[in-house]
């Protein structure tokens, strides 16, 4: 890692994403454009730009359609999965299926229908925080490691790293959440050996990890978890609550309206949080559906009692892990708390209880723990087998992933020959077979005869599923064009903020009742004309170009300037003004001119551009 290039990690979560850099011998958390630690893992798309991150969540409501969340939940996943087509019933955005069996995101982009996969949503996202690390850090990023659930699949490890090209970036890294998460509260710093467990419960899934760490070395000794359990299901069930309760009151359905449906999910998504720590919440919508106010309170009791059963399968991945593990719960040192979830209150209850009365480990903010992220050492496993017949001189290696006892109900990853076996009677020959996992959780496999030398490998890599080189190559450059794009998005509303500030500034000199009484009637008429149509140009042209911009300001400085001028430099021979006042700030041509100070909220539209400026309306 060079000094000019720093590598960053990158916690790519459900629901909230988070990035880092070490620096001065620590972690520092980025912030976002809108100064937030943690971003929205959201991509939009309008009928004239793509918008990441808050900017993304902030517009959800008005455009739920076109709006993308969950991609972690689709990443190498098949279409025909019962998890997907759970999720298709609950997402307010259409999922459909190409490519064989793969699902894609279907949305309205300047005019036309466009497909996305789960690869490239990911890919948006990771591009919102490279961006977000760049502009803190004032250089170009290239090499990130990118934390992945300790129970992703090797389809969905890859289907990530995937993503991760497509954004530019060198994943130098991929490493498991949990991992990160022990790293992140220290636990690598002490000296004896401690037996941890690693309670993941984030937005969209939760991971259970068992590690042993001794003198700085990371041992994880098992690991169960759920890709489908997280908060967004709280949610799910807290939106199905208030909709059966809108319905039982006002006797209207809130499903056949998706953008109150979309209002509601927020308010309830706030409510949530605020049962952490307060013992009830209050659901507030004005104008939720049909020009109905909606108010509701839930208590944390009813909101433990409607979640309870969620509550109660976290705990079945943490009894396999333990049992998995073969060792006993009293033996648990630390129980560590990781993702936004572990924040309710009945959680950390059951936690609690689980351990024997042992308090959880709640020493940092849950949310960042996981983009503490540094490399992990490689795993090997290695077994011995034989032939099953005398004589055999070839053998078939098929590499298997899942936990099920039959071959039949596991994924085949892939599988290879391996022949010159000496042809000796069954059981006789040794053939040893390696399993190598890299940093990144690639799987490698290896198997050799121990009595002639022959050997054969595999490389789990490329597999059905997987995107094809040159999808990743069209896929980057679709990366590359958004990216041009957004520039593009950026300079316009930038220049149309600075054209709107200075017509609304002008609007507002005029109106200053001190300068107004030095103007002449017609000059004053002449001003408030020119202000006018300028507004005007404005509100028909949205879309402009930058240069029209610059040119309208220009047109508009030159025709104003000489009378404001005169109007300065008579209020400051009357005593009025001071005579920096009458210099104004430039006045975007040779000598300076008139260049009002801007005022707050110049009148516009909604900003355009993730994290670009603003535009208010004002009076």
């Amino acid at each position: 890692m060079s000094e000019s290039a720093p590598a960053i990690g990158i916690d790519l979560g459900t629901t909230y994403s988070c990035v880092g850099v070490w620096r001065n011998e620590a972690v520092e958390i980025i912030p976002n454009d809108q100064g937030n630690r943690t971003t929205p893992s959201m991509v939009a798309f309008t009928e004239t730009e793509r918008l990441l991150g808050d900017a993304a969540k902030y517009q959800a409501v008005l455009n739920p359609e076109n709006t993308i969340s969950d991609s972690k939940r689709m990443v190498g996943r098949r279409f025909s999965d019962a998890e997907i087509q759970r999720d298709i019933k609950l997402w307010p955005f259409r999922v459909v299926c190409r490519e064989g069996d793969k699902p894609f995101v279907q949305v309205r982009h300047k005019g036309e229908l466009r497909f996305f996969s789960p690869e490239e949503i990911s890919s948006m996202v990771l591009t919102k925080m490279k961006e977000t690390a760049e502009a803190y850090l004032g250089r170009k990023i290239r090499d990130a490691v990118v934390t992945c659930p300790a129970y992703f699949n090797d389809s969905q490890r890859q289907a990530t790293k995937d993503a991760g090209s497509i954004a530019g970036l060198n994943v130098i890294r991929m490493i498991n959440e949990p991992t990160a998460a022990a790293i992140a509260y220290g636990l690598d710093k002490r000296g004896r050996e401690a037996k941890v467990v690693i309670f993941d419960y984030g937005g969209g899934t939760l991971d259970v990890s068992l590690l042993t760490i001794e003198n700085g070395i990371f041992e994880v000794k098992s690991t169960a978890g759920d890709t489908h359990l997280g908060g967004e299901d709280l949610d799910n069930l807290l939106v199905d609550y208030f909709v059966d309760d809108f319905r039982k009151r006002f006797s209207k359905d809130l499903r056949t309206n998706r953008r109150a449906l979309g209002r509601l999910k927020n308010a309830v998504e706030r409510a949530k949080r605020s049962l952490s720590s307060s013992t009830q919440a209050t659901v507030e919508i004005d104008s939720l559906m049909e020009g109905i106010d909606y108010a509701s309170v839930i208590t944390r009791a009813k909101f433990n009692s409607l979640c309870e059963g969620e509550f109660q399968k976290t705990m079945v991945p943490l009894e396999r892990c333990i049992r998995d593990a073969k060792i006993d719960k009293s033996q648990v040192d630390e129980v560590v708390l990781v993702g936004g979830s572990t924040r309710i209150v009945r959680i950390q209850e059951l936690l609690k209880n689980f351990f024997g009365g042992k308090e959880p480990n709640k020493s940092i903010n849950p949310d960042e723990a996981v983009a503490y992220a540094k490399h992990n050492d490689p795993h090997q496993k290695t077994e011995m087998f034989s032939t099953y017949a005398d004589g055999q001189n070839s053998v078939l290696i098929q590499v298997f992933e899942g936990e099920r006892a039959m071959t039949k109900d596991n994924n085949l990853l892939g599988s290879f020959q391996l022949t010159g076996i000496a042809p000796l009677p069954r059981g006789i020959p040794k053939i040893e077979v390696s399993f190598d996992i890299d940093q990144n959780g690639i799987l490698q496999v290896s198997a050799e005869d121990k009595g002639t030398g022959s050997r054969r490998q595999i490389t789990i890599t490329n597999e059905k599923g997987r995107l094809s080189k040159s999808e990743i190559d069209r896929m980057t450059a679709d990366a590359d064009r958004f990216r041009a794009e957004d520039e593009v998005v950026r300079a316009r509303v930038e220049k149309r903020n600075q054209f709107e500030s200075y017509v609304y500034s002008l609007r507002n000199s005029i109106r200053d009742e001190k300068l107004a009484s030095k103007l002449d009637p017609k000059d004053k008429e002449t001003l408030e004309s020119a202000v006018q149509e300028a507004i005007r140009w404005l509100d028909e042209h949205q879309q402009a170009e930058p240069p029209e911009y610059d040119q309208r300001q220009r047109a508009l400085e030159q025709r104003v300037n000489p009378i404001m001028m005169r109007a300065y430099q008579g209020s400051a021979a009357g005593g009025g003004a001071e005579p920096e006042e009458a210099a104004g700030v430039g006045g975007g041509f040779p000598g300076g001119g008139f260049r009002p100070q801007p005022q707050a909220g110049p009148r516009g539209g909604r900003a355009g551009g993730a994290g670009g400026p603003k535009i208010e309306e004002v009076d």
